[in-house]
């Protein structure tokens, strides 16, 4: 099956538990549908560079998959009805990268700066 990178914005009134309700939520729809969500990554909520329907934060979720294009299609058809998700953008890739994404190991490198002074 093709291989998918995920990621989705959701409104910043929402609480951590709520957003990554919604990380489950497709997982589960991803599933129903015959394929299966390899890994998530919640990030947190994040300032956006313009505002989205007047919102200028947003929780940002990370999601890889192992799914055929249909089940792909009907996450995305449901993302897009959904009330509480902003924006998606799904990408086809070759492999997963193995380990954290590259927004989370920003994270992981600052907090080591911070300790060697």
């Amino acid at each position: 099956m093709p291989l998918y990178e995920h990621v989705f914005i959701s409104r910043q009134d929402l609480s951590n538990a709520q957003a990554e309700g919604l990380i489950e939520h497709f997982g589960t729809v991803l599933s129903d549908n015959g394929g299966k969500l390899v890994e998530s990554e919640y990030w947190g909520v994040k300032t956006m560079a313009y505002k989205i329907n007047k919102n200028r934060k947003g929780h940002y979720a990370f999601l890889k998959s192992d799914a055929p294009a249909s089940a792909v299609q009907e996450m995305e058809r449901l993302m897009r009805l959904h009330d509480d998700v902003m924006r998606v953008l799904t990408i086809k890739v070759d492999t997963h990268e193995e380990g954290p994404s590259v927004q989370m190991q920003k994270k992981d490198e600052r907090e080591e700066r911070r300790s060697r002074r």
